[in-house]
C-alpha cells in the first residue's frame, strides 16, 4: 500500500532537453513558429471549409476533421513542451502525464483511421465515380466520422491505465519530452512483457489496420490511373489525391522511424530529436500540403478574402 500511495503522489520529471541547454534556447523559438503555424493553418482550412458553399463535399468533411484532430494533437504535447523548455522546474503530475498518454494515444489512432476513410473517398472518387454522391452519401461520411472518433477509446483508455497502473520506482525521471510509453515503461518496477505484448497487438489492428486500407485503395486508385486513356484525365485524377498521399507517407513515415525501429538502433537523445518530426514537423507540414497542393482551397480563400475587402 505504501508503494501504491508513493507511485500516485509523486510527480515525473520530463527530462526532455535538459542535459543540452543551448539546444533548449535554439529549440524554443524554432517550435514556438511551427507550433503557431501548425494551430493557424489548420485554423484556416476549418474555417475556409465551412465557410465556402464550394467546399462542402465529403473531401472537406473529411479534411476539417483532420485539422482538428491536428489542433488537438499538438496541443496536448508541444504548450508543455514548450513550458519546459523555459522553465528549470520540469515537472509534470501524475494525472496530467496519463491524460497526456491517453490523448496521444487517442489522436494518433484517430488520424490513423480518418486517413483511411479519406483514402476510401478518393478510391470512390476515382474508381466509381458515377456511383459517388450515392455511396459517399452525407449519412455515410457522418457514420465515418463518428466511427473515427469512437473507435480509438477504447485501446487509449486500456494503453494508459494499464501502464499507469503498474508501480513506479526511482527518480520518476522521464528521458522524453512527453509522456511516451516507451520511457514511461522504463519507469516500472515489474515485468512489463504482458503489456509489450499487448501493446505489439494493439498497434497491429489500429495502425497497421488502417494503413493496409489506405494501400488497397492506393492500389486500385493507380491501376485506374494507369487506365484512363487520356493524359489530362490521369493528371487530374492524381492531383485530387495527391495532397492526401503526401500526408499519409508524412504520418506514417516519421511515425515508422520513431516507433518502429529497434530500441538499440538509435541513442535516446536521437530518438527524441526524431520524435520532434514526428510530433511538430508533420503537423504543421499537413495544412501547408493542402494548402499549397489545392487549387479549390486557394480559389477559397481569395474569394473570401474578396468578399472581406468588399464587404
Amino acid at each position: 500500500m505504501k508503494w501504491e500511495n508513493e507511485t500516485f503522489q509523486i510527480d515525473f520529471i520530463l527530462l526532455g532537453f535538459s542535459n543540452m541547454p543551448n539546444i533548449e534556447l535554439l529549440l524554443f523559438p524554432i517550435i514556438m513558429v511551427m507550433y503557431f503555424v501548425t494551430m493557424t493553418g489548420n485554423i484556416l482550412i476549418i474555417f475556409i471549409a465551412i465557410k465556402d458553399p464550394a467546399l462542402q463535399s465529403p473531401m472537406y468533411f473529411f479534411l476539417r476533421n483532420l485539422s482538428f484532430i491536428e489542433l488537438c494533437f499538438t496541443f496536448d504535447t508541444i504548450p508543455k513542451m514548450l513550458v519546459n523548455l523555459l522553465l528549470r522546474n520540469k515537472s509534470i503530475s501524475y494525472t496530467g502525464c496519463a491524460i497526456q498518454m491517453f490523448c496521444f494515444f487517442y489522436f494518433g489512432c484517430a488520424e490513423c483511421f480518418l486517413l483511411a476513410a479519406m483514402s476510401y473517398d478518393r478510391y470512390v472518387a476515382i474508381c466509381n465515380p458515377l456511383y459517388y454522391a450515392n455511396i459517399m452519401s452525407r449519412s455515410f461520411c457522418l457514420k465515418l466520422v463518428g466511427g473515427v472518433w469512437l473507435i480509438g477509446i477504447p485501446v487509449s483508455l486500456l494503453q494508459a491505465a494499464w501502464i499507469f497502473s503498474l508501480p513506479f520506482c526511482g527518480m520518476k525521471k522521464i528521458n522524453h519530452f512527453f509522456c511516451d510509453a516507451p520511457p514511461v515503461l522504463k519507469l516500472v518496477c515489474v515485468d512489463t512483457s504482458l503489456f509489450e505484448i499487448q501493446a505489439i497487438v494493439s498497434t497491429l489492428v489500429f495502425l497497421m489496420f488502417p494503413f493496409v486500407l489506405i494501400l488497397i485503395s492506393y492500389t486500385r486508385i493507380i491501376i485506374t490511373i494507369i487506365t484512363m486513356p487520356s493524359a489530362v484525365s490521369r493528371q487530374k485524377a492524381f492531383s485530387t489525391c495527391s495532397s492526401h498521399l503526401i500526408v499519409v507517407l508524412l504520418f506514417y513515415g516519421s511515425g515508422s522511424i520513431v516507433y518502429l525501429r529497434p530500441n538499440s538502433t538509435y541513442s535516446p537523445e536521437l530518438k527524441k530529436m526524431l520524435s520532434l518530426f514526428y510530433a511538430v514537423l508533420t503537423p504543421m507540414l499537413n495544412p501547408i500540403v493542402y494548402a499549397l497542393r489545392n487549387n479549390e482551397m486557394k480559389e477559397a480563400l481569395k474569394r473570401i478574402l474578396r468578399h472581406k475587402s468588399f464587404s
